[in-house]
């Protein structure tokens, strides 16, 4: 089946694009770049997953076992954008199979993100609002089918798109491709299904978001809450609309790139493809442990004692408040 008019043009300039060889001043620098960064944040969220896997009171309590989740995500997108990327880079044709599941991964795993924002302010929303039925609601179970309930709904959509195309496209276990999600939407409902349901999600997040944002304010001046609580709760929220905009930024990255392509060089589009690469796709998966976890007084201390391997003579006590 033959690709739209649109995707058809993409294509286009990305084989353009892949025509640009390896140099040390050029590609291979930019790709050094890329695997450093994403082997370095990658390992600084293992650490911190680790970290979180270490104690009993992490493993057991709610907005843990979901911070743990979103390390996990992100290290997940991580290493599959890399792999695009560099196979991308280096003038690479896979299996279009291959390329599908690649694509399956990282697409769930960016629509993760921001669902699973939403679970962690209605977890605090809970919290602070309704404290003496947070520990009826917020269950380790609860949290649990929660993420079963994110991995759903980031995953529906790519499952769609890949069952689609391997149904009616003769060639898709044996045709290789440079793998690009154009290459994957053969019919114009696959685009607008993807981009409507980003919307979706985006609205729905923000809606939710900035819901628990105003309710925990409101409880925060309640003569008969947690100030100290309320006011963390409430810093909390502020950051989670912070990396809501990094998602988006994630969601329309496919967006952004089309629009680089139709720049006239492709040495041009090649760097600005980098560019986008790194900011937006790349720097919004290395925030989540600096956000999150440096902040928390009760992760840091036992996050450094492991990220320096031990070396520290005591080992630092949990705290959980």
């Amino acid at each position: 089946m033959a690709l739209n008019g649109t995707a058809q043009g993409v294509l286009i300039a990305h084989q353009q694009m892949f025509q640009v060889q390896l140099t040390a001043q050029g590609p291979l620098t930019k790709l050094l770049v890329a695997i450093l960064m994403s082997a370095l944040f990658i390992l600084i969220n293992t650490v911190m997953f680790i970290t979180l896997l270490s104690k009993p009171v992490f493993r057991d309590t709610p907005r843990y076992i979901l911070f743990a989740h979103m390390l996990c995500n992100d290290s997940i997108q991580l290493l599959f954008s890399s792999m695009m990327y560099i196979i991308s880079l280096c003038y690479v044709q896979v299996a279009k199979a291959v390329c599908s599941i690649l694509i399956l991964v990282t697409a769930s795993t960016s629509r993760n993100a921001p669902i699973n924002l939403a679970v962690m302010s209605l977890e605090r929303y809970v919290a602070i609002c309704f404290p003496l039925r947070h520990a009826d609601i917020a269950t380790k179970s609860g949290t649990g089918v929660a993420i079963s309930t994110i991995w759903f709904f980031g995953a529906v959509n790519p499952i769609i798109d890949v069952l689609y195309t391997s149904a009616t496209d003769p060639s898709f276990f044996s045709e290789h491709m440079f793998c690009t999600r154009e290459r994957i939407f053969i019919a114009p409902w696959q685009r607008e299904l993807f981009e409507g349901l980003n919307a979706f999600y985006f609205v729905a997040v923000t809606l939710i978001i900035v819901f628990t944002y105003i309710s925990v304010m409101v409880a925060a001046r309640s003569a008969t809450s947690d100030k100290e609580s309320a006011k963390k709760a409430h810093r909390t929220l502020l950051l989670h609309l912070a990396q809501l905009g990094l998602c988006l930024n994630t969601l329309v990255f496919g967006s952004i790139e089309r629009l680089l392509a139709m720049t006239s060089s492709s040495r041009l589009f090649m760097d600005l493809r980098y560019v986008n690469f790194l900011f937006v796709l790349i720097l919004p998966r290395c925030l989540s442990p600096l956000i999150y976890g440096l902040r928390d007084d009760a992760v840091r201390p036992l996050f450094l004692f492991y990220l320096l391997c031990g070396t520290r003579k005591v080992k630092p006590k949990v705290n959980v408040h």
